[in-house]
């Protein structure tokens, strides 16, 4: 590809099309999670926006979707080179919400939310993968190479540890694994040596192995190992830990190819079969009305922005706004991996909601500040203008020889400076 073709790609641009497709997602979502909470007695004849309303999930939804906007102009208004400063102070802000949030009184054996008016209540974990994704992209750009010492990869490692760990004294195993795939995802990508990320991958292996066999025979009633426990044998806890999947499989399996419809009384949906089907299991709720083929709509519009932001990272030349990028997409791309896995049966339950498809403002807002990242990136974005060889003499310390660096020039078209 020409330097010419390459500069084009990089120009600074605001990608209306990225936006579409997660709003596209939002107004989904609002619609399946009013469908998993319907109201039979709202009669079928009604517009869709009644029965909406007559659900307070689905209702909520809207309100959050309706105000997003203005978390989308504020985040994309400041050019990301001018949030950079303050990035330090907002990753240790949510730390100490994660600090706080422990002392609060436990939902489904997890402490993770501030009760807030209106009954409303806020997840300081999902905003910590956001602000570890910040962080880590400063520490990486900042390096030459990441991790080639010791000193560098403690400094990275305990930029992922430190929420990892807070999150995981809350009860929150899922969100934890998230975060682990983002900084495994963003130290790669960002040129970790590479002794480190296989040191890494095979401590990860190895840990889930532990955890697998400490599963299989410590028979604890604990519930995330029966949530493992079931995964492997769903039919020996039908009655406990295997409900939720053996339950969603069958909601899914009775939409068919095309789907039941919505708002059908008598729906698995309707009579609450699947629990939680309007957040972490709404997918089960998606199977059902519109059966394999919208199941595979839906995936195909997620492989759409995962792809759309992996080409924008591709062509975004600084390395803060391109890991960024990479760390959001890592974060969308295991999120739908694995929550779409888990109720179909292929992955245990993690509790890890599907973006913008899921309830819950607190993982709602941190999708649209997330890809709001994106828009921000490829809207303020320098463009590399130069990427042949320059012949600098450089002397090597250890050999003596002489070698070649490649150097690239910057340059900021973007209209805010």
């Amino acid at each position: 590809m020409s330097n010419q073709e390459n500069t084009s790609r990089s120009k600074p641009f605001f990608d209306w099309g990225l936006l579409l497709l997660m709003y596209n997602m939002m107004l989904l979502g609002v619609l399946f999670i009013s469908v998993a909470t319907y109201n039979p007695s709202v009669s079928v004849d009604l517009p869709l926006i009644n029965k909406i309303m007559s659900s307070e999930s689905g209702r909520w939804q809207a309100i959050f979707t309706i105000a997003s906007p203005v978390a989308v102009w504020f985040i994309v208004s400041i050019p990301y080179e001018r949030i950079k400063p303050f990035v330090r102070l907002f990753y240790y802000i949510i730390m100490f919400l994660l600090v706080l949030v422990i002392g609060t009184s436990s939902i489904r054996n997890v402490s993770a939310w501030f009760r807030l008016t209106l009954g409303r209540m806020f997840q300081p974990s999902e905003f910590a993968k956001l602000a570890m994704i910040l962080m880590l992209a400063r520490s990486i750009s900042s390096d030459e190479k990441p991790m080639s010492n010791f000193k560098s990869a403690v400094k990275l490692i305990g930029t992922f540890l430190l929420p990892a760990l807070l999150t995981l004294f809350q009860g929150e195993a899922g969100t934890v694994i998230v975060m682990a795939v983002i900084f495994y995802v963003m130290i790669y990508f960002g040129g970790a040596d590479w002794k480190w990320l296989l040191g890494l991958a095979i401590m990860a292996a190895i840990a889930i192995g532990l955890i697998f066999g400490y599963g299989i025979i410590s028979g604890s009633d604990d519930y995330r190992l029966l949530r493992i426990l079931s995964f492997i044998d769903p039919t020996k806890y039908a009655q406990s830990a295997g409900l939720q999947i053996l339950n969603s499989q069958e909601a899914i399996g009775s939409g068919g190819l095309n789907g039941i419809g919505f708002f059908i009384t008598g729906s698995h949906s309707q009579l609450n079969f699947v629990p939680e089907d309007w957040t972490d299991f709404v997918f089960a709720t998606i199977g059902e009305a519109v059966g394999f083929v919208g199941c595979v709509a839906i995936i195909l519009l997620y492989f759409l922005i995962v792809l759309r932001m992996l080409y924008l990272a591709r062509y975004t030349a600084d390395e803060f706004g391109r890991l960024i990028i990479i760390g959001v997409t890592a974060m969308m791309f295991f999120h739908v991996f694995q929550n779409i896995a888990m109720t179909i049966g292929i992955m245990p339950i993690t509790g890890i909601p599907l973006p913008f498809l899921s309830y819950g403002g607190s993982n709602l807002l941190t999708n649209v500040a997330g890809v709001s990242l994106v828009l921000n990136v490829t809207k303020n974005r320098s463009v590399a203008v130069s990427s042949t060889s320059i012949n600098v003499s450089l002397l090597n310390p250890v050999s003596g020889k002489r070698r070649k660096r490649k150097k690239k020039v910057y340059v900021n078209t973007s209209e805010e400076v």
